[in-house]
Formats: structure tokens, sequence, C-alpha cells
């Protein structure tokens, strides 16, 4: 057969077949799109940051980084200390310190929620109107000026009875506030808390939605993450995942699902002493979470510590390196989000994050620059490797982990093109590997 030419090939059905076939499967394809779309392929923070709305001052954010800060100068001087401490071997004691103190400095914080809910607790509806008042301006004043997290807003009460109208009015005073004094920013987050029934989501939906519909507000604008703090939540009566229909149930607002560590053991009455997000209830929990949330668009959190690093130095060492061994372990699990309760935390919160991402920086922008150019190799990766690796090398640039001059020098690729890696459009994800 000459150069050009190619061979014909036999087959036993008319197109018409195949055009049925795909009538017939018009209705799925439109469910798959909706139901699952995909990450959004935006930034998501490392942690969040609970602070009773009480104590939200002007400079909380400025402050949780000198007192994060102040606890590296008192406890871990320098990288060989910090290393010690945690265990980070040589080659990335210093790039990891350098680079959690620049942090620090820089942005201490990624997202911040301020709480009106267990962190605040039951007020006067005159002080929590206040509150909520002044918590709207503090944020507006904030991100008016440059120093407001890249993602702030507030935890309100949940959807049960007795608190569900104090809920109700201090988020529309919260918006109402944030509006007024100048609009709604990019970075704004709210948190429904100890949501047990899809129909509480629904009703949070609703509220949005009239919310929107006052102001004249893009429909959808307003979303939310839910927070997972019962068993009802993972599991209902009938034996189904209730998180997967509160996720259908968000109608494509739920942003995140957050899991609260203390309130969920309690629930399954796992005693004070072992409630920890290392538990096999939390395990179990988080991995449901994970599977209803898989193709959503909706990302997972885990819990916090409640051991705080506070006293002597022995004692702050113990701490860290508790919660340093947790957050590696949902790293590696792939919780790439969790609650930090106390600013001496947030040092060993970007110190796992950081060696997670540096340590296999080099591996994965080898396999991602292989993959992209088509070249050989002792590993054969798949196009769902590739998005998981251009997924991995884009959250440690967003974090400061990674710096985009090294990935790309690694890489040969631009941000964009990590990104169409890690976010492929739908029916790329199925192709062959080259």
């Amino acid at each position: 057969m000459g150069q050009g030419q190619h061979e014909t090939v036999a087959t036993s059905l008319t197109g018409a077949v195949s055009d049925e076939i795909s009538a017939s499967l018009a209705p799925v394809d439109a469910e798959l799109a909706r139901r699952y779309p995909g990450d959004p392929g935006t930034r998501q923070p490392v942690h969040t940051v609970y602070v009773p709305a009480d104590t939200f001052t002007a400079d909380t954010v400025r402050s949780w980084g000198d007192r994060a800060l102040a606890a590296l100068d008192e406890h871990a001087p320098d990288a060989a200390s910090f290393a010690a401490c945690l265990g980070l071997p040589d080659h990335l004691a210093e790039p990891v310190h350098t680079r959690v103190r620049a942090k620090l400095h820089r942005e201490p914080v990624e997202d911040l929620r301020i709480d009106f809910e267990d962190g605040y607790g039951l007020r006067s509806d005159p002080e929590e109107d206040e509150t909520a008042a002044r918590a709207a301006r503090l944020v507006a004043e904030a991100y008016a000026k440059g120093t407001a997290a890249p993602y702030m807003g507030i935890r309100m009460k949940c959807m049960e009875a007795a608190v569900r109208a104090r809920g109700i009015r201090t988020l529309d005073i919260f918006l109402t506030g944030l509006l007024a004094a100048g609009g709604l920013p990019e970075g704004l987050v709210l948190t429904l808390p100890k949501v047990t029934y899809p129909e509480q989501v629904t009703a949070m939906v609703r509220l949005l939605e009239a919310f929107e519909k006052a102001h004249a507000l893009p429909p959808g604008r307003l979303g939310f993450e839910i927070q997972i703090e019962t068993s009802q939540a993972i599991l209902a009566t009938d034996g189904t995942a209730t998180v997967a229909r509160m996720i259908q149930a968000a109608q494509g607002r739920a942003t995140g699902l957050h899991y609260g560590t203390f309130d969920y053991s309690a629930c399954l009455g796992v005693s004070a002493a072992h409630q920890a997000s290392d538990h096999p209830a939390a395990d179990h929990a988080k991995a449901v979470m994970q599977v209803a949330a898989a193709g959503t668009g909706v990302r997972v959190s885990d819990g916090s510590t409640n051991v705080l690093p506070v006293g002597p130095t022995g004692k702050v060492h113990d701490a860290w390196r508790l919660h340093y061994g947790l957050t590696r372990r949902a790293l590696a699990r792939a919780y790439y989000q969790g609650w930090d309760m106390h600013p001496a935390h947030i040092p060993t919160r970007y110190a796992a994050v950081y060696a997670f991402y540096r340590e296999g920086f080099a591996q994965a922008a080898e396999r991602l620059a292989r993959y992209a150019n088509r070249a050989g190799g002792d590993v054969l990766d798949e196009p769902a490797t590739a998005k998981a690796l251009g997924g991995y090398l884009l959250r440690g640039l967003d974090c400061g982990a990674l710096d985009l001059a090294e990935v790309t020098d690694a890489t040969g690729l631009s941000r964009a093109a990590l990104e169409g890696f890690a976010a492929p459009r739908r029916g790329e994800l199925t192709a062959s590997a080259p």
C-alpha cells in the first residue's frame, strides 16, 4: 500500500445505530455534566482559621502572623531546630523554614472564618446584631486596604429550630453590611454548620436566592460550605449517604464539605481523650465525604486538633509534632485543607504543606514533563495521573511551596498549560495515554 493510503476497514453497523445510542444517552450526558462538572480549577486554601466573632478585629490576620512568628522565634529560632523538632530531612530544613517565615510575613492566613456559632455562643439579639454589622464593616475595610486573607466570611448558626432565625438574621446583617460597604468580595465564603438533613441545605439555598433577588445579584453569586458534624449527615436512616444528597440539594452552590472533628466524634460516643482527626470514625466519615464529593467540584476539608502549642518549649514541640503529623497524614489522603485553631498551629501547617510539595516536586515535574512530551520512562502514566500531577504542582504554587520559575524550568510548562492538565475539558481525561 502506497504512502498516504489507508486500508479500508469493514464494519457491520450503520451510522443510525450510533446515532440512536447517542440519542438515548443524551439525558445521561446532560446529567453527568450537571452533577459532575469537575474541579472548578480555582485556588483551594490550605487551611481555615476560625476566630470567635467577638474577638475579630481589623488586624486579626496580621496578629496571627505575628504570633506565629513569635512562637517560631521562641521555640525553633532557626532551620536546624525547627527541622529537628519535626523530623524534616536535611535537604528540606532550610527551604521549608525560609518559606514558612516568608509566608507568615506575607500571607499568614489563607482563609478566615468569623465564627458566630460554637466559638461565639448565644448572645442577646442586640449584641449579635451589632457584632454581625461590625464584622461586615471590618471585612470590607480589610479587602479595601489589601490586608484581608484571600478568603474570608462567617460561620452562621445552623438551621436547627432553636437558632434558625438568629442564624438567618446574622447572615442577612453581614451580607447587607458588605453590600453597603462596597459589595461582596470575591473571596467571600459562608459556612453552614451542623447540617443533618438535605432539607436544611435546601433552606440555605432558598435563603441565598432570596437575598440575591432582593439586591438584584446574579443568580448563584452566593455559595456556601456544608459542615459535616453529625452521624446522620454521613448515613441516613435508609442506609444512603446523606452527604451525597446534600451536595445535590445545594444546586451548585456548595463549595466545600468541612469535617467537624469534635462534634462528629461526640455524636458517635467517642470519648474526649480519643477525639481526633485520625480516629477510625473520622477516617470513615471523611472517606464517605470524599467519594460523595468526587467530580462534583465540591472540596473536602479535614478538621482540627485541639492540642494547642502553648507553654514551655517541650510541650510546644510535642503539639507541633502532633499537628505536623496529622497534617501530613491528611495530605497523603488528599484532604488538602484543614482547620487551625491557634496562631502557633500556623508554622506547622505550612511546614507540613511545604514539605509535602517540595519533597515530591522533582518526581512530579519529571513525570508530567515526560507525559507532555510523549517521552518514555519507567512509569507509564495515564491521563488521569497527568491530571493529578498537574493539580499537585498547581496546589504547590498556590500556597507558596513552589515557585513558578522552578516549575516551568523543570516541566517546560506554563501555568496555563499546567491548568490544562489539571482541569481537562470533559472527554479529554478518557483519551488514551501517549
